[in-house]
């Protein structure tokens, strides 16, 4: 997932150099959801290790 972010993210920059400023926009946001659902699922995960490392 954080691949497809990183991808969105570089298309944003290269659309905004290029002058293209709604696929910029779109691919930004798209990059940002992205990037937010990846750390909201590292965490997740983060803690679930931790929890299951703890019990007995």
């Amino acid at each position: 997932m954080l691949y497809w972010a990183l991808t969105f993210f570089v298309v944003a920059i290269i659309a905004g150099i290029f002058g293209f400023g709604g696929i910029a926009s779109a691919s930004a946001g798209i990059a940002q959801i992205l990037f937010f659902i990846f750390l909201i699922l590292f965490v997740v995960a983060i803690v679930a290790r931790a929890l299951r490392d703890r019990s007995p």
